[in-house]
């Protein structure tokens, strides 16, 4: 998620953009939610991110409260709402290459010492709306023959999903792709679709993504030989962390990789990983 200006802590209610005010039990309640369904932790610091984000279902339903959306939402009869306003309230921010270079170092540290005969297998698991498993899937592919890589992301909220699925991003997104990679990956929009980045639908088509919530128990996915858990942990508490690193590090091959975000650490979470470079850890 990505933090808005917001007011101090101590503050008891927040104003929307449309002068409503989120109250205590609102805001504490909507809190409960993503930390119980999501295992996300969020701030007093969210609250006019959470009041902002909300505003647009207030509006869609023609409600004047937030006290009002909370009844509706918590309806049993609205589970699609809940499931919006989860969606809304999880929703991170994130773009191709990032932290750039755990990219490197897949390439240059992890890719060369794979075994030739067995299929390279990573995980994107809060791959949001997909650019990090297209990432991801871009530097396997200069070093791996297609038949020999497979690539997963997965995320717990399913609109951002249905972006990574149709693999269409902003114009701008570009700049964001190193040239190589932009030429032989990615198509530019027409028609319809002018002024969007495309990632190639053959190449797309290699790259399977899920839904699975983190906090809750794994299906079947196999093994992995990387796995990419970034700038999500921060989302959660010490507990949850734990939680979330122990169903993890079993879906990774000995001597699998786990990658973390930059502004992430392992440290005091108590789980058997060898750090191998700065946030880049590995299963013993």
């Amino acid at each position: 998620m990505t933090s808005r200006d917001t007011p101090s802590p101590a503050a008891t209610d927040a104003a929307s953009p449309a002068g409503y005010r989120l109250g205590d039990r609102e805001f504490e309640t909507f809190r409960a939610m993503v930390l119980r369904d999501m295992g996300i932790s969020l701030s007093a610091e969210k609250r006019a991110l959470v009041a902002g984000r909300l505003m647009k279902r207030l509006r869609h339903f023609g409600l004047t409260s937030y006290q009002d959306y909370l009844a509706l939402a918590l309806d049993e009869k609205n589970e699609d709402e809940r499931r919006v306003l989860l969606n809304l309230l999880t929703t991170n921010e994130t773009h191709f290459f990032r932290e750039d270079e755990h990219f490197g170092f897949l390439a240059k540290t992890v890719i060369p010492a794979r075994s030739p005969s067995a299929v390279f297998r990573a995980w994107s698991a809060a791959c949001s709306t997909g650019e990090e498993a297209y990432t991801i899937a871009m530097v396997l592919a200069e070093h791996i023959p297609a038949s020999s890589w497979e690539v997963m992301g997965s995320d717990a909220n399913d609109d951002v999903l249905s972006q990574a699925r149709s693999g269409v991003y902003p114009i701008s997104a570009r700049e964001e792709i190193p040239e190589p990679y932009l030429k032989k990956y990615c198509l530019k929009g027409v028609r319809s679709q002018e002024g969007t980045l495309l990632i190639d639908p053959a190449f797309a088509a290699g790259i399977r993504f899920l839904q699975i919530n983190l906090v809750k128990p794994l299906p079947v996915i196999g093994l992995f030989d990387v796995v990419f858990l970034r700038n999500v942990m921060i989302y959660f508490n010490r507990k949850t962390k734990r939680e979330v690193l122990e169903r993890i590090i079993p879906s990774l091959k000995p001597g699998g990789y786990l990658f973390v975000g930059h502004m992430e650490s392992l440290m005091g979470i108590g789980v058997e990983l060898r750090k191998a470079a700065p946030s880049v850890y590995r299963v013993p």
